[in-house]
């Protein structure tokens, strides 16, 4: 539950919230950066210096995760962060679409996975799931994880979107796509025959790639389709060479 108490909450009703005085037609994707959605960005940057982990931060620019600016902060932190947007911006997933396409184009660590939490789930097609996965560099694999998570596959078009995915030759959208099959398996989905076959293959093939957050991605949906019976888990351990 959101604390109305907290900083977060009045930082985001003084800043975020009074950017809600634009048009309600929003401007097209590519149009300059409005005043308002600056300000709100400007906002959330300085919430997430407050939240800022000098160690964290450290250890993950040491271990070679690519971007601009690392705060360090922790998931948690951030999904109360994000709900505390969610609940500010009260004018509509215009706004907050605005807000996280934003967010996405800076290269900050929290702000890329602030725009992942807070894109409204019935906004985002797969035009712009296409866009976003293009833009993620190798170190970067933490971005591609919550992006499954939160937003591929929770899309109507997943299960066609992940088996597309895992046969493209570039290796961002093969690791998108095998972290939203596993999302898929543990969600429940069923495959068909036909499409247990083609999962397989590409999961030989891609197990042999030197990219360790893909085969970390190829080994979770393994697993999670060994789980399903007997057969599969000997299909599994053959792929694994176990």
């Amino acid at each position: 539950m959101t604390d109305y108490s907290s900083p977060y909450h009045h930082a985001l009703s003084s800043s975020v919230k009074a950017s809600a005085s634009f048009d309600r037609e929003p401007p097209a994707e590519g149009a300059a950066v409005s005043f308002e959605i600056e300000t709100a960005v400007r906002a959330v940057k300085s919430l997430l210096r407050a939240t800022m982990n000098g160690v964290a931060s450290r250890s993950m620019r040491d271990s070679g995760i690519g971007y601009k600016l690392i705060f360090g902060t922790e998931l948690p932190r951030l999904r109360q962060l994000a709900e505390e947007i969610r609940q500010t911006v009260a004018v509509g997933a215009d706004h907050q679409r605005r807000l996280a396409n934003v967010l996405w184009q800076e290269n900050i660590r929290e702000c890329k996975l602030l725009a992942i939490m807070i894109f409204p789930l019935d906004q985002f097609d797969r035009e712009r799931a296409g866009l976003w996965v293009e833009s993620i560099e190798p170190e970067q694999a933490e971005l591609s994880q919550l992006l499954a998570m939160d937003l591929l596959s929770k899309m109507p078009f997943a299960p066609e979107l992940a088996f597309s995915w895992m046969a493209d030759e570039r290796q961002m959208f093969q690791l998108c796509g095998f972290l939203t099959l596993t999302r898929l398996l543990m969600q429940g989905v069923e495959l068909s025959p036909q499409s247990e076959a083609e999962f397989l293959d590409q999961a030989a093939a891609a197990w042999s790639s030197s990219y360790l957050p893909l085969r970390r991605a190829v080994g979770n949906a393994l697993m999670r389709f060994g789980e399903r019976s007997d057969a599969a888990r000997q299909v599994v351990e053959q792929i694994l060479g176990r």
